[in-house]
């Protein structure tokens, strides 16, 4: 018979996952380009909102994560909800560029205010109940389920648009009111702002060892593939190859299904080999999946999407862990958690740029295997970096 304080640690953790899980349960995700296009938006505008929306992030991430620090993971995570069901009505009253653009813009502020927040939460809570250990089995089942739920939603997208074209908006807005709901149900993480509390450069400076901005540029390695391939070319492949676009949301779900038991697999594969390396094969597979989509045609394509969201759903909770446990000072969590997410979407605005050209020219294979061989390359010299810059943390 289980305890009350492990009832309630249960019941904490649950309700995290449900946050997660329709926070992240946005339906647009597969045809947003295909809407976008039957709206008269072209691809430079389409891919350049996208470089607008990264690098607003860019700008948002330590404003928000200092909310965070300051008003506390809980504030800042309701925030984001409360945003989020803003942003995806945007799109259903303004179809139009205009109205895409603050729709993006919106959801780089939702996204933002619980990027570094709802991880520091999780992992606050769970040190402070003595169950630290836990975080990573946390994160990979809220993960987990998040994508599940996705795999039953996107196989209905095709359906919704031929009902409703804007639907898929207006029932991502739904969604995310009722995660603000269960975001109230959850217990305050307060961040640690008391008087001994040092937000001083020289705390900061103190934190950010070299380890742990190497961890960061791992983690932008593989947020950067995935979002690139998942976001911005995930359509203009399938278009390309010829798909329909009635079967971009069972495809999706396909990928998903794979990412989800890549994170149920995460903690088998750490049990053989050391996190570093988990994360380090991963980012190598991911590579190599690209390759795949760009070797072969329809059959190839979906292989190489399967193949890259196992990679990824492995890599994600795993390389979050390693980056949690280097931040030495947890009064800081959020905001450096954030400047990872800064990171991840600088590289992004800079990646996304060139693809709105790229792909009207017919370039989509050649983005996937200098991306591939870059990222590769790249993750190999990073573990070789950290082997030789410091002893691997405890794993």
């Amino acid at each position: 018979m289980s305890s009350p304080g492990q009832s309630q640690l249960t019941s904490i953790c649950r309700r995290y996952t449900c946050f997660q899980f329709f926070f992240n349960l946005l339906l647009w995700v597969p045809i947003f380009y295909s809407v976008q296009r039957k709206m008269g938006l072209s691809d430079p505008q389409i891919f350049g909102i996208q470089s607008i929306y990264y690098l607003v992030f860019c700008a948002l991430e330590i404003p928000t994560g200092f909310i965070a620090d300051r008003f506390g993971y809980r504030f800042s995570m309701l925030a984001g909800a409360g945003v989020l069901v803003l942003a995806n009505l945007l799109p259903v009253v303004q179809p139009n560029y205009s109205g895409f653009l603050l729709h993006f813009l919106a959801i780089a502020l939702a996204r933002s205010l619980i990027s570094g927040a709802s991880s520091a939460y999780m992992y606050e809570y769970l040190q402070a109940q003595g169950a630290g250990d836990q975080y990573k089995k946390v994160e990979a089942d809220a993960r987990f389920y998040s994508l599940i739920g996705r795999i039953a939603a996107w196989t209905a997208v095709g359906w919704l648009m031929t009902w409703q074209l804007t639907s898929p908006y207006w029932l991502s807005a739904v969604n995310a009111a009722v995660a603000l709901i269960i975001g109230f149900t959850m217990p305050t993480v307060a961040a640690k702002t008391d008087s001994s509390t040092d937000q001083s450069f020289g705390a900061y400076k103190r934190v950010l060892s070299g380890r742990l901005f190497l961890l960061m540029l791992q983690g932008v390695g593989i947020f950067v593939m995935v979002r690139i391939l998942q976001v911005n070319l995930y359509q203009p492949i399938l278009t390309a190859r010829s798909f329909d676009i009635t079967t971009f949301g069972w495809s999706m779900s396909l990928m998903t299904g794979f990412e989800a038991l890549g994170s149920k697999a995460a903690p088998y594969l750490r049990s053989k080999i050391d996190d570093m390396r988990v994360v380090t094969l991963s980012t190598v597979v991911l590579g190599a999946s690209l390759g795949l989509v760009a070797a072969f045609g329809q059959v190839g394509t979906l292989i190489g999407f399967c193949c890259f969201s196992f990679a990824a759903g492995v890599a994600f909770p795993v390389q979050k862990q390693l980056l949690n446990d280097a931040i030495t000072d947890s009064r800081l969590r959020a905001t450096v958690l954030s400047m990872e997410s800064i990171l991840d979407r600088a590289c992004c605005a800079v990646a996304v740029l060139p693809l709105g050209s790229l792909v009207a020219a017919g370039r989509l294979d050649d983005i996937l295997w200098v991306t591939g061989a870059v990222a590769a390359a790249v993750a190999l010299g990073l573990q070789r970096a950290m082997w030789r810059y410091a002893r691997p943390l405890p794993g």
